[in-house]
C-alpha cells in the first residue's frame, strides 16, 4: 500500500492534519517531514518496532545507530539527556529553536528505550512549525534521520514530491511542507571539555568555536 502525501501548511500546520500524522505515528508508522533544514525520516521514539523498520529502511545496524531526537523545547530534552551544566544550558537556549544537532550525554532512559547501549545523542529542536507540533501532540521525541539522494552532485532532495516517489512504498506517510533546504544542520559535540563543531551546516558556528 501507497504512502500518503499530505499536504501541510508549513508556518500554521492545520490541526487535522497534524492529527493525522500522530495518530499515524502512534500505530507504528515511519513519516517523512520537513524541518528547518533538510527533510527528515523518523518515527516514534517510543515504538522498537518502528526504530527497527527504519533502521531497515536507511540501511543502518540498530548497534550503530546515530540518529537525532526531534524534541519540541528544552524541557523536553531533560529527558533523554544526563544533567546539562549551566554553560551548556545557556548555548542550547540562545541556539534552539535552530539549524543545530547537539551531541549530549545520553541518560540512562536512552538505552532501555533503543536496546542498544548508546552514550551519547543528538538533540534537535528545528525551527520548523510542522516537526514541533507533530512532536507536541504526539508527547515523545521522534528519533529522526535525514533524506539522502544517490545523486552525488544532489546529496539532499528538496522535492517533497520526488521524495515521495523515492519513499512511497516505504513509510506510511510523506508530509509536503514546501521545498526543502539543501544544507543539513550544524552538528555541535558538547560531550567533552570543549564545545566542538563536527560539522559545520546550516547556521553560525563561530559562536562554539
Amino acid at each position: 500500500m501507497a504512502a500518503e502525501l499530505i499536504k501541510i501548511h508549513p508556518k500554521n500546520p492545520e490541526g487535522r492534519k497534524i492529527n493525522h500524522v500522530v495518530e499515524t505515528l502512534k500505530r507504528g508508522g515511519i513519516i517523512v517531514y520537513p524541518t528547518d533544514t533538510i527533510y527528515g525520516i523518523g518515527c516514534d521514539l517510543m515504538n522498537r518496532k518502528s526504530i527497527e523498520r527504519l533502521c531497515q529502511i536507511i540501511d543502518v545496524k540498530p548497534q550503530k545507530l546515530d540518529l537525532s531526537f526531534i524534541c519540541n523545547d528544552l524541557s523536553h530534552i531533560s529527558t533523554y539527556v544526563r544533567k546539562i551544566d549551566t554553560p551548556i544550558f545557556k548555548i542550547l537556549k540562545k541556539s534552539l529553536p535552530g539549524p543545530y544537532t547537539f551531541i549530549l550525554e545520553s541518560s540512562s532512559k536512552v538505552p532501555k528505550i533503543l536496546g542498544v547501549n548508546k552514550k551519547t545523542v543528538g538533540i534537535r529542536i528545528p525551527d520548523h512549525a510542522i516537526p514541533l507540533e507533530i512532536v507536541r501532540q504526539l508527547g515523545n521525541p521522534l528519533i529522526t534521520s535525514s533524506i539522502k539522494d544517490d545523486d552525488v552532485i544532489k546529496i539532499y532532495t528538496t522535492d517533497p514530491e520526488e521524495i515521495f516517489e523515492d519513499f512511497k512504498h516505504l513509510v506510511e506517510v510523506v508530509i509536503d511542507g514546501g521545498p526543502g533546504g539543501n544544507i543539513p544542520s550544524s552538528v555541535i559535540d558538547c560531550t567533552g571539555d570543549k564545545v566542538v563543531v563536527i560539522r559545520k551546516g546550516l547556521g553560525e558556528v563561530e559562536q562554539f568555536q
